[in-house]
């Protein structure tokens, strides 16, 4: 054996010794690896108690179906193939429990409330048709149904009101919002049999007939001036959305190097000090329930309640649109998430289910998204070159829990943003089609000409939410905070005059001086106050602030505005009650002459001081249609909505806790990673994610609308 063998063998092993040591201590510096790691939460309740307000399963809604068809009576055909004059399940959806119950389910110990189900029942084959609708129970084996419709509406609900059946709708030309032809007919549909439908009135190039035989005498005579317009491809042409360009350098993309730092368990959602739990409603989409920071409720329910139109036109179908989209349905319409257009590429996504104009639940596969944003900015931050020399500051990382909901022309991304400063927004960004008219006479004064026959015409988007605050216990009043100037002799100078800004400080009493109208001044500061005091001995607090450039509301002289009065105040806060879940209603779209549910009615100067109450934001925006409409409205300088802000509630700033902050001084190492873990995000930037495959299943079990 050679000599030296040995010797080269223990300076080799040596190195071997060196380099792994080396490795093992610098792994201990290392920024964080690409690779996944456990999700980090902090815990703030159990996930099993967030179930009360859990969706129906598919297994809930055929049991639901099941035993309504075998229990009332009566034949039910399903929806999708029913004519107006049969019987049908129009919708089965989750009864929301009373708050009563589930608070003392949630915090008192209580027994869970029972599981039960809506269902919205259409009778048109009855001697006297009309809409039910019963609550049945319990879940997951039904054994009773009780007819609520009087209860809560006061009243039966006329079968006219009824929002129409997908069934009723059919078109199919891409964009076709954008393709006016100038033709519209009035139908008389006024009878439950098909056969006696009736054409009334008919409409075209700015002249009204009688019936077609008087527009076809017309034609036949030479009297009517026929534009040439050719018809609208079945590809769209000028309203396709088929990118213009060819495919280029990919667009940046967003990625979580330890994996998610949120978890989703069924229908909760827990994220650094945030606890929710998260629900879809079939006619008004995403809504949150029990929402917590630092285990402590600040919102009992965040819910979006409708999304309204108002459109303008010298067309007679334009010029009386009045869109509830609520009626059609924001969650029947949620549509499936393009992964990394729609939601980042790495979100999560999650299916949910309804049960809609069938008598079989559908599944809508990726149809919410969760996901931690980087929003590219500080929450906030401090550079210090005065004396000492440092810099402090928390990225602006936060939480959103997303859905997209399509409803007709309309496509509506709502969001509901966390901070880790203890804030919520809410936000709806509004894209999609321009619905228009034919351009002809005096079009021009109701919009602007997008294409060689299309006007697109005015409109307002007006959206509703629901906002129960619970902040520091159920009982809240509602205080305004603003300013005023006041003029005052300086005391080191009385001929010196200073004009100072004052905090001046109101309680609001009672419903009606809590209800501001539209286009009214505000209070810049508006909050609900708790009966608890923070450190420095003020009432702690959550602030609402809205975000809205709102079109002009309706005229209150109008028949129909008392359906849509919702829409008459920015900000309206009532006393809460269980027989006022909700500001309007589906039967309203139908007859709005006579609403099944007025909100002004809600508003009766009853006292607010020390109660359970909820506030109700409506934000919008005006929209005046030009070229660039086409194909599609952009979201860009369309989103409106509200941030709810603590105000008082904490002592100090919750997000100094956060484990994102980052300090350092001019006397420490900033490039080292146990300083400032930033600096070694350069050690892992060729780390890539290991992406999921591209799936899409929205072509699939489609409801057309």
């Amino acid at each position: 054996m050679n000599p030296k063998l040995p010797y080269v063998l223990l300076v080799g092993a040596a190195v071997i010794i060196f380099i792994l040591s080396c490795m093992l201590l610098s792994r201990g510096r290392r920024s964080p690896s690409c690779e996944s790691q456990p999700r980090i939460v902090e815990k703030t309740g159990s996930t099993s108690q967030s179930l009360v307000f859990a969706d129906l399963t598919p297994e809930e809604m055929v049991q639901v179906v099941r035993y309504l068809q075998g229990n009332l009576g009566v034949q039910l055909v399903d929806a999708s193939r029913a004519k107006p004059s049969d019987n049908c399940i129009a919708s089965v959806d989750l009864q929301v429990p009373a708050k009563a119950e589930v608070l003392r389910f949630l915090d008192g110990g209580g027994a869970r409330p029972p599981r039960e189900a809506l269902a919205v029942l259409y009778f048109g084959n009855q001697p006297d048709p009309n809409v039910t609708e019963y609550v049945v129970g319990p879940l997951p084996m039904p054994a009773y149904h009780r007819d609520i419709t009087v209860q809560k509406y006061r009243g039966n609900v006329p079968y006219h009101r009824r929002p129409m059946l997908g069934s009723e709708y059919e078109q199919n030309v891409s964009g076709f919002f954008v393709h006016p032809v100038g033709l519209e007919v009035l139908v008389d549909h006024s009878s439950l049999d098909i056969s006696q439908w009736a054409v009334s009135r008919v409409f075209y190039n700015g002249q009204y007939y009688r019936d077609m035989v008087q527009l076809e005498s017309a034609y036949v005579q030479g009297r009517i001036s026929v534009q040439k317009v050719r018809k609208a491809p079945r590809d769209g042409d000028f309203s396709s959305m088929k990118p213009r360009a060819p495919l280029a350098a990919l667009f940046p993309l967003q990625y979580e190097p330890q994996g998610p730092r949120y978890s989703v368990r069924n229908n909760h959602v827990l994220f650094q000090a945030w606890s929710f739990a998260f629900g879809m409603s079939v006619n008004t989409g995403l809504r949150l329930f029990d929402v917590r920071h630092k285990g402590e409720r600040v919102a009992y329910e965040i819910s979006v309640q409708e999304a309204l139109s108002v459109y303008g036109s010298n067309c007679p179908g334009g010029m009386s649109t009045r869109y509830m989209d609520g009626s059609f349905g924001i969650g029947r319409y949620t549509s499936p998430l393009v992964r990394g257009v729609d939601c980042p590429y790495s979100a999560t996504y999650i299916d949910t289910h309804s049960l809609s104009e069938t008598l079989r639940p559908s599944k809508r596969k990726a149809s919410l998204c969760i996901f931690e944003q980087n929003l590219g900015s500080p929450l906030r931050r401090h550079y210090s070159n005065l004396q000492s020399l440092y810099y402090g500051g928390l990225v602006n990382s936060a939480l959103v829990v997303r859905s997209i909901a399509t409803v007709g022309n309309h496509n509506y991304v709502w969001d509901f943003i966390f901070y880790q400063n203890g804030a919520i927004e809410g936000k709806v960004q509004a894209t999609g089609y321009a619905s228009s008219s034919f351009l002809h006479g005096d079009g021009l004064r109701y919009g602007n000409r997008v294409w060689e026959h299309t006007l697109g015409t005015i409109r307002t988007h007006s959206i509703n939410y629901k906002v129960d605050l619970d902040v520091g216990g159920v009982k809240n009043s509602l205080v305004a905070h603003d300013m005023a100037f006041e003029m005052v002799r300086a005391p080191w100078s009385l001929e010196q005059q200073i004009e100072r800004p004052r905090l001046t400080k109101k309680v609001l009493d009672t419903e009606d001086q809590a209800a501001f109208r539209l286009q009214s001044k505000m209070p810049r500061y508006i909050y609900f106050a708790a009966n608890s005091k923070n450190k420095w001995g003020h009432q702690r607090g959550y602030r609402i602030q809205i975000t809205s450039f709102a079109g002009d509301h309706v005229p209150e002289a109008s028949s129909m505005e008392r359906a849509i009065s919702w829409a008459r105040y920015q900000l309206a806060v009532t006393r809460r009650k269980e027989e006022e879940p909700t500001s309007t209603s589906i039967y309203n779209q139908n007859d709005p002459w006579t609403p099944t549910v007025a909100f002004a009615d809600f508003i009766n100067n009853e006292t607010i001081t020390n109660e359970d109450l909820v506030a109700w934001i409506t934000t919008g925006f005006l929209h005046i249609p030009h070229s660039e409409d086409i194909p599609n409205t952009v979201t860009v300088g369309n989103s409106v909505g509200f941030l709810l802000r603590p105000y008082n509630y904490y002592d100090l700033d919750p997000s100094i806790y956060s484990h994102d902050g980052v300090f350092f001084t001019s006397e420490q190492d900033f490039t080292a990673c146990e300083i400032n873990p930033i600096a070694c995000l350069p050690k892992t930037a060729s780390c890539l994610p290991n992406f999921p495959p591209f799936t899409f299943d929205g072509f699939q079990n489609v409801s057309r609308l």
